[in-house]
């Protein structure tokens, strides 16, 4: 899926990348931890191990990232665990127009078909409506920050 959004790739790329204006979009996430390795690099960076506190319901849980593949402006993938589940969500931006600045962010979430929860099972019908709505509300967040925010 994805959006287009009034902005150049560096704002866009900034509001995927910038831990302040992460919390700022996403109101699922409350706050970033420090990095579980002590490593201080800047985020993001290929390995590090970010935690997330984060709102999964009405639940806070820990969000564990680990950024795999990074080109800046133009790709973000990065693995998410919550738990015993584990996502794989990769972001793109590219140039829709210059002139003027127009981005299209896509965003793509891999899980496995279905997912333990406690008691029962989330089969891939539910998986798939999950990831369908996360996937649609980051790309309506990030469009409107970037927009009221440029």
């Amino acid at each position: 899926m994805s959006t287009v959004i009034d902005a150049d790739r560096e704002r866009v790329w900034r509001a995927l990348t910038e831990p302040s204006e992460l919390a700022a979009w996403d109101e699922r996430v409350l706050a970033s931890k420090n990095d579980a390795s002590g490593d201080a690099s800047p985020y993001p960076s290929a390995g590090q191990h970010l935690r997330w506190r984060v709102r999964l319901g009405g639940v806070p849980v820990v969000l564990h990232e680990q950024p795999q593949e990074i080109s800046r402006l133009e790709r973000l993938s990065s693995t998410l665990k919550i738990g015993s589940l584990r996502l794989e969500q990769t972001y793109t931006l590219s140039v829709e127009s210059l002139q003027p600045p127009r981005t299209r962010l896509g965003m793509k979430l891999v899980t496995t078909s279905s997912v333990a929860v406690v008691g029962d099972v989330v089969d891939r019908f539910g998986v798939r409506k999950l990831a369908a709505e996360r996937i649609d509300h980051t790309l309506r967040a990030v469009h409107d920050w970037c927009q009221m925010n440029p």
